[in-house]
Order: C-alpha cells, then structure tokens, then sequence
C-alpha cells in the first residue's frame, strides 16, 4: 500500500489523540491526563501519526501491559482505561479509551489540561483556583480516593494518634481496629484511603520533606542533605528535630543552681511553622517540604501558594478568616492539637518570636510560601561549620534511585550500579536496605531481579 493510500483518521482534537509508537508512552500519560482534566473522556492511538495517518506498531501482550501499568502507575487518583489491539487499514495499533471524573488529574505529580490538541501544564495558582471554586467538596484533592489501602496504615501511628487526641480531649473515639477508626474519621472509602489518610497515616514515598545545612549564607556548598519521606506526622517530628540538634542553645542557670538550656528560635515557633507547611501545603504540586539551614537564618518552605489578595500581616494582626486548601488534613491535626485553632498558626509563630526577641520574616513566593527565622551570629561562629549528625550519602543515592524508577517503572542491581557509579556488593546492600525500609519490593531472582516503589 503506499503511503497516499494509507488510512487517515483524521486531526488531533481535544478528546483524540495520537502517538507514533509506545516509545511516547510518557508524552501519551501526560495526554491523557490533560484529557481528562479538561473533558472526563477520551481516546488515544498508538501508530498514529498526529496528522492522522495509521502507520502501525508491533502490538504484543508485553506492549500492552506497559501501556495498562504506566497509565496505572503514574496517574492519580487512578483511572481504568479500556485499552486493546485493533486493525486500522491493514496495520496493527493500540487503541486506549479513558474517563474519569476524580478531576484534578496529575500525571507524574504534574497536572495538564488540554487546549486544542496541546497539554499545557497548569500553574500551582490554577490548580489551586480549580479545587477553590469547585462547589463540591468532594473534588479536592485530600479528599479523593488514593492508591492506598487499609492494610497501608501504620495501625502504631494510628493508634498513638486516637489516644493522644483522647488525652487532649477534642476527641471521644475509643480505637478498636483499623478499619472502624478511619471510618469514624471519614479517611476511607470502599477499603481505600482518601488522599488525606494516605499523607497522614501511611509511608507514602512521594511525600516527603528535603533538608540541607548550608555552609554559607547562599544556596550553594551544603554540609549536610536529607531526604525522609513518611506520614505527614512523622516527617514533622523528624524536621523538628533536625532543626533542634543544629541550631545554637545558651544555658541559664536559676536560683536553685539548675540549668535551663534556651534555644536561639523558640522551638514552639518552629514546629508551628513546620505544622503549618504541611497542613496547608498543596499536595497536588507533588514538590516536596523545605528546610534550609544557613549561618545566618532558616527557612522552612510550603510548596502552597499564598491566598491572593491576603498578606501575613492580615492573620496577624486582622485575625483573618482562614482560607483552608485542606481542610480534612486541617481539622485532624486540630484533634491532636497540633494546631491549636484554625488560622492562628502565623500569629502563633510571630508572637513566639517577639517575646523571645528573635527576628522574623513570612515571605510569599511564585511558587510557595517561607517561614524565615533569623539567627543570632558573632564573630566567633562566623567560620565555625554547623555540623550534622548523619552523613547525607544514603539519602542521596535513595533520591536518585527513586527519580529512576518514577520515570522508568523499575530498576535492577546492573542499572543501580550504572547510574550511581558504585560495586555490585554496594549495589546491593543499598538495595536490600530500601527493602528492608520499605521504599521498594523485589520482584523476581538472581540477575532478573527488579526493584519497584512499595
């Protein structure tokens, strides 16, 4: 046949979509999601040119698993795509039908939207606006369906939650078992975990916080890096006491001759501002919790825009009607009492500091907003580096070999060998120890052996 006589199906339109082959499977996912966010349904071919002109592929039941786990593994909240071989003018193609009305979608953490026959990536300020102004509730993002289930909750963490939020008193729930606890909380739905029961009460290993000492007052030469990635709960306690084992304390000695040890930053400030990054952090971006250590300040980042047409000062000073990005997340952590009332955190923070005498500063960012408290230096500890207690090599090569298999799906010993530059014996202790962590479960043995995020 030749090519003037080769099948057309036609342009590209905002529900229809083409791909040369599976090897644009990334580029197809992302489509997909676009799709989707804009319309709730759709179609897409593989072995199709974008002008419409059927050129085939080579479909076996390998390509069209690869197709099902990307689509599944990489966008949330998941969807079921109806997706099969068929025969276009005499040639082999994939054809994938989708719909979804869990709106917003993100494909590899980044949400699109389908302009034409174009995926434009949408701004954290869109994404916002789009969960603000949906009528219902049901469309924000904690409180969609997640990929986790019952069996994914940390029944430890869970427990001590219930119990502590009992001693405070906000709460009257006796624990009895998993399943009875996140229904009376309203964190799950058919066995699955909404999305604010999985960042609090299970080891996701896309939510994370990032924390680095830097050996100046610039973003550049770092001392120390870590990763951790965990519950929304844990992860505050772990920043929190990164923060407390690398800042300066004095002691004070009281009449009865008993020491008193005074940090620089009040440690009620601190942890308030990291309770407040991540109660109101916009967990769609997919970006990851800050803290940044320098001689001369810390930073603690939300990855969560500022409410336009509002400045900090106002929930200081104006007691401010909170506005709430995750409400859900919110109201758990008033239970616990980790926040004491809602909108009250930046007062709490600012009113900490002034007391202490201790200098402050809440900076909005295009992309997020900062927490800045500064520190208290001299000529003596000018050149002096903060140390940490851990070396930063594992978390590092945990980073990479997790960026890996995002884009990849998997990775065995050769490929971590090959990209981190290390032997076969490292290679596999580090593997076997992010098993051992429950970043990643094996599959398969010896030299077929893969890695895949748990």
């Amino acid at each position: 046949m030749k090519e003037s006589d080769d099948m057309n199906l036609g342009i590209e339109t905002e529900t229809l979509e083409f791909k040369r082959s599976t090897g644009e499977l990334k580029e197809a996912v992302h489509s997909i999601c676009a799709i989707l966010n804009k319309h709730q349904c759709g179609e897409l071919y593989f072995g199709v040119k974008t002008d419409g002109t059927v050129i085939g592929q080579v479909v076996t039941e390998e390509s069209l698993r690869e197709v099902s786990q990307k689509i599944k593994n990489f966008i949330e909240p998941r969807i079921y795509p109806e997706i099969s071989k068929v025969v276009l003018g005499g040639r082999d193609c994939i054809h994938v039908k989708f719909s979804g009305k869990q709106i917003p979608y993100f494909a590899y953490n980044v949400a699109r939207i389908r302009v034409a026959d174009e995926d434009l990536v949408m701004s954290r300020e869109e994404i916002t606006s789009f969960l603000l102004k949906t009528e219902d509730d049901g469309n924000r993002w904690e409180n969609l369906t997640s990929n986790k289930t019952i069996e994914d909750v940390d029944e430890k963490l869970l427990k001590k939650y219930v119990m502590h939020a009992q001693d405070v008193g906000r709460i009257a729930i006796e624990y009895t078992n998993k399943e009875t606890v996140l229904n009376q909380l309203e964190l799950i739905e058919d066995n699955k975990l909404l999305n604010a029961g999985k960042v609090l009460f299970s080891d996701d290993v896309l939510q994370d916080v990032q924390m680095a000492i830097f050996a100046t007052n610039e973003r550049l030469t770092f001392n120390d890096i870590q990763r951790y990635h965990g519950s929304v709960l844990k992860l505050v306690d772990i920043a929190e006491n990164y923060i407390k084992s690398n800042i300066h304390w004095r002691a004070e000695f009281t009449g009865e001759i008993r020491r008193r040890e005074i940090p620089e930053i009040p440690t009620d400030a601190i942890r308030e501002a990291l309770v407040n990054s991540f109660c109101h952090k916009d967990y769609s971006s997919g970006e990851s919790n800050e803290v940044a250590i320098y001689k001369d300040r810390i930073e603690i980042y939300n990855p969560g825009a500022f409410p336009e047409g509002l400045e900090p000062r106002d929930y200081i000073e104006r007691a401010e009607r909170p506005i709430r990005r995750n409400p859900k997340i919110a109201r758990m952590l008033y239970y616990s009492k980790d926040i004491e009332s809602f909108g009250t955190g930046l007062r709490r923070i600012a009113n900490a500091c002034d007391n202490a005498g201790v200098r402050y500063e809440f900076q909005k960012k295009k992309t997020g907003f900062v927490v800045c408290f500064y520190r208290y230096t001299n000529e003596k500890n000018e050149d002096k580096p903060i140390k940490a207690d851990k070396k930063p090599i594992r978390n590092e090569r945990y980073t990479q070999i997790i960026e890996y298999i995002k884009e990849r799906g998997s990775i065995s010993n050769k490929e971590t060998r090959e990209l981190l530059g290390i032997a076969d014996s490292t290679a596999k202790r580090l593997l076997k120890k992010m098993v051992e962590d429950k970043i990643l479960i094996g599959k398969g043995e010896r030299k077929a052996r893969k890695y895949l995020l748990r």
